[in-house]
C-alpha cells in the first residue's frame, strides 16, 4: 500500500503564517504540522508528496528515497483532486490519501488495514472539537454533510443548513488501485480542475463509479485551517502527543 500526501495549497487562510513557508511546515509547539504524522508515514514503503506552493522547502525536508516529491505546476488554479491525479503514474498499488494540514493518531493505519475495499475515515467526535475552533454560525458554514447507508457513504461534501451531521470527513481515505484508476478516468471526463475532493467523491458515488466504506473513529485528529486552529492545537496536542 502506498501513501499520497496532498501538500500543494497556499494556506492563504493562515495569512502571515504561510508567507514564507507552506502550511504543512507551520510549527505548533515547535514542531511542523507534517512532522506530527511521521510515525504514520513510516508505515509505508513508498510515499508521494504532491507539492505546489513553496515546493522547494518540502523537497529539501524529505530527502529520503522513499519519498517522491511531485510538483503541481498548476497549483494556483487547481484543487486537491487535480493534485491527486498528478501522482497517477506513480500509483501501482492500493493507496492511502492524506491532507497535509491534519494531525492524527498513527493507529488510523490499522483501521485501513481492516478492510480491503476503498474506505474513508470519518470522525465521530468532531463537533466537540469544532466548538473549540469556531462559533455555531461558522460551524454551519464550514462543515459538510456526510451520511452513511449500511456502512457505506451515501452523501458527502454538500453544505448543511440547520442540523449538524453525525460525522465529518477527516482528510484520510484509501482507494484500491482499480478505484483510483476509475476516478482518474472520471476526473478527465468531467473536465473540472477546480472541483474539491469531497464534491468529487460525492459525484462519483452518486454515479456508482465507486463505493466508499465509512470507517467511524474517535481516534485523535486535528485540522489546521485558520490561525485560531493553531491556538487550539497548542493546547490539544499536549493531551494526546504522549499517547502516540
Amino acid at each position: 500500500m502506498q501513501l499520497v500526501i496532498l501538500a500543494s495549497g497556499t494556506g492563504s487562510r493562515l495569512k502571515n503564517k504561510t508567507k514564507k513557508i507552506p502550511k504543512c511546515l507551520v510549527k505548533i509547539n515547535g514542531i511542523p504540522i507534517i512532522d506530527y504524522n511521521k510515525k504514520f508515514f513510516d508505515k509505508f514503503k513508498k510515499v508521494v508528496i504532491v507539492t505546489g506552493y513553496k515546493s522547494q522547502l518540502i523537497k529539501k525536508k524529505f530527502l529520503d528515497k522513499k519519498y517522491k516529491i511531485i510538483f503541481n505546476k498548476k497549483y494556483k488554479s487547481t484543487n486537491m483532486v487535480y493534485s491527486l491525479f498528478c501522482a497517477s503514474k506513480y500509483i501501482n498499488n492500493n493507496v492511502v490519501i492524506s491532507y497535509a494540514d491534519i494531525i492524527f493518531d498513527k493507529n488510523i493505519f490499522n483501521l485501513f488495514m481492516e478492510h480491503g475495499e476503498s474506505s474513508i475515515i470519518i470522525y465521530k467526535n468532531w463537533l466537540k472539537l469544532w466548538k473549540k475552533r469556531m462559533n455555531k454560525k461558522k460551524i454551519l458554514k464550514d462543515a459538510e454533510n456526510l451520511t452513511l447507508k449500511n456502512n457505506y457513504v451515501e452523501n458527502i461534501g454538500e453544505k448543511i443548513n440547520k442540523d449538524c451531521p453525525k460525522y465529518q470527513f477527516m482528510g484520510l481515505l484509501k482507494l484500491t488501485k482499480l478505484d483510483f484508476n476509475k476516478l482518474n478516468i472520471f476526473f478527465k471526463k468531467i473536465k473540472n480542475n477546480k472541483i474539491d475532493l469531497t464534491n468529487f467523491l460525492n459525484m462519483a458515488i452518486s454515479k456508482k463509479i465507486i463505493r466508499l466504506r465509512g470507517i467511524k473513529t474517535n481516534k485523535y485528529w486535528f485540522e489546521i485551517d485558520v490561525a485560531k486552529d493553531i491556538v487550539v492545537a497548542k493546547q490539544e496536542l499536549y493531551k494526546f502527543f504522549n499517547k502516540w
